[in-house]
Parts: C-alpha cells; structure tokens; sequence
C-alpha cells in the first residue's frame, strides 16, 4: 500500500476514533502539499500558462499593442502554409536544416575531434585547451555576427586583405552580399561559435569511460585506432544522441548571427525561422501570426527530436 493510501486510512480511522490521530494524519497532508505547491506554481506560472497563452494567441489577430483582439480560428496557420509571404518562413526552415546538416557534419565532428585530442594527458598545455576551446560559446551572438561580419567586409576584411596579400585578389568577394556565399559565410561563423558545446559534453563523455577497458584492449594488442572505433565510439554513442539533438534544436533558433550580419538577406539566402517570427511581430505588428508561426516551429522541433531520439534507439540502443 502506498504511503498517500496509508495516510488516507490514518485520516479515517483518526475520524473514527476522534483523537488527536486525525489531525497528525491533516499535519502530514499539509506538510506534503506545502512542498508541493512551489514546484506547481512555478510550473504553472512559467511553462503551463505561457504554453496556453501562446496557444490562445496564435488564434487571434492581436497586433501587439491594444488589449482587443479577435477570435480567428486557424486562419493564421492557414496562412503560414498558403499565404502571400509563407514561402519566406519555409524557406528560412530549409536554410536550417542546412545549417543543421552542417552542425551535425562539421562542427560535431571537429568537436569530436577536438575532445579525442585535449583528453591525452600527454599533451602539453591541454587544460588551457579545454578553457580556449569554449570561449566562442560563451560570446554573445551579436558580438559573434559583428566580429564576423568585420572579417567578411569586402574591402577591409581579413579574408580579402588575406587573399590580395597573397596574390590571390582575384577571389575576394562581398561574401554577405552574395546569395551563393552568404548562406555558407553565415554558417562558417555558426559552425566557429557552435564546436565549444559538443565538444565539453564530448570531453566529459570521454573522460567517463573506465581507464580499465582502454589499459585491457591495449594489453590485448588493440592499435590506438582500434580502441577509439571499438571502444571509445561506441561508449560515446548516448552522449552523441544527445549532442545531435541539441545541434538541430539549435539551428532552429539561430538568430542574433544571421540578424546582425545579414539580416536575412540578400534575397532571404540567409532567411532562419526566428528572423521570420521576429520581424512578423515587431516590424509588421502582427503578434497573433508570429505566435501561429513559433508554434509551427515547436511542433517541428517537437517531431525532430522524436524521431532523431527513436532512430538513436533503433541504430545504437540508446535509451
């Protein structure tokens, strides 16, 4: 019997007999709540009552501005996949999912690498790689787009000064203002801040593995290589499910870098989602299809984390 049916009985049998049984049995009810009610309330304020909010707003035509608003029914999400302008917001989620390919490709692996390489004591100075390695992380998106939009000038960047220093002027390019470039400049600046987070998580994954099994299978002859695609690989595959998770929710709300350094342009090349929603909501005053717009995206990343977490499950039976 459970310890809340234990208490349930007290409290009868405390009725039955009318002593004081009855109200230790209240005292304990209410000492369990008042632990409780914190937690539900804090849940309450800031999850369940935001979650429905945004829901109740994605249904309307709010503006933003005045406290009156109208009942719209699904007209706003209708039009994110029908409307005159949903072609913008599609093809910012297409530019995420590149960016995402190239975060799940370059950055994780280069992060991986990174971690193999700082986790050899052997190597001099490797704690001040560990502390180096995260500071692009740690940096503010906006700080990130102006450095980089700096380096990418057309005639004062390093890329160009670069390139006409070494005789190769012919190459230098207005790379944000270029559909064909700016898409992946954007994204190299991406895959320069996003490699500190994988990598610690990586870097911890790897220094949890027991010293135990790399000394046995290099007992038992096992090549350096071996031990890393039969061993180290292998153990690290649940933090690697977890890595890949949060690099594809984290292109989704890429938005301060592609904001400063290119503002979706040229031609939406560099369009992302949060671009969309953003500027639906305070450029164009139309707060009810923003909302319609960010729920769209949740459910989007609602579903790629659900089958990226059932395909880690079928391919390396990670719960």
């Amino acid at each position: 019997m459970s310890q809340h049916s234990d208490t349930r009985e007290r409290i009868k049998v405390g009725v039955r007999d009318g002593g004081p049984r009855h109200l230790h049995a209240l005292s304990e009810v209410a000492k369990n709540w008042l632990f409780i009610i914190p937690a539900v309330t804090l849940f309450a304020l800031f999850s369940l009552y935001p979650m429905l909010r945004t829901l109740t707003l994605s249904l309307t035509d709010w503006n933003g501005l005045t406290r009156v608003s109208h009942y719209i029914g699904l007209a706003n999400f209708v039009e994110a996949f029908r409307g005159n302008t949903s072609h913008v917001f599609w093809k910012g989620v297409t530019n995420v999912f590149l960016y995402a390919m190239v975060g799940l490709t370059i950055t994780n692996g280069c992060a991986l690498l990174l971690a193999v390489a700082v986790d050899n004591p052997r190597i001099r100075g490797h704690a001040w790689f560990r502390a180096i390695y995260y500071v692009p992380p740690i940096i503010s998106p906006v700080v990130v787009g102006i450095m980089w939009k700096w380096i990418y000038h057309p005639y004062t960047g390093v890329i160009n000064t670069i390139l006409r220093t070494i005789g190769l002027g012919q190459y230098a390019k207005a790379w944000l203002a270029l559909p064909g470039f700016a898409l992946w400049a954007v994204a190299v600046s991406t895959i320069w801040q996003g490699v500190g987070g994988p990598f610690l998580l990586y870097l911890a994954g790897l220094q949890s593995i027991p010293q135990e099994i790399q000394e046995a299978a290099e007992i038992d002859g096992a090549s350096p290589k071996q031990r890393l695609w039969r061993i180290t690989l292998p153990l690290l595959a649940p933090i690697a499910v977890r890595v890949m998770i949060l690099t594809v929710t984290g292109a989704f709300l890429i938005f301060g870098t592609a904001l400063i350094m290119t503002g979706g342009g040229p031609g939406y090349a560099t369009e992302v989602p949060m671009l969309t929603i953003y500027r639906t909501a305070f450029d164009f005053m139309r707060f009810g299809y923003a909302t319609s717009l960010s729920v769209i995206l949740s459910l989007i990343l609602l579903i790629l984390a659900l089958l990226q977490t059932r395909l880690a499950k079928r391919i390396g039976g990670v719960d």
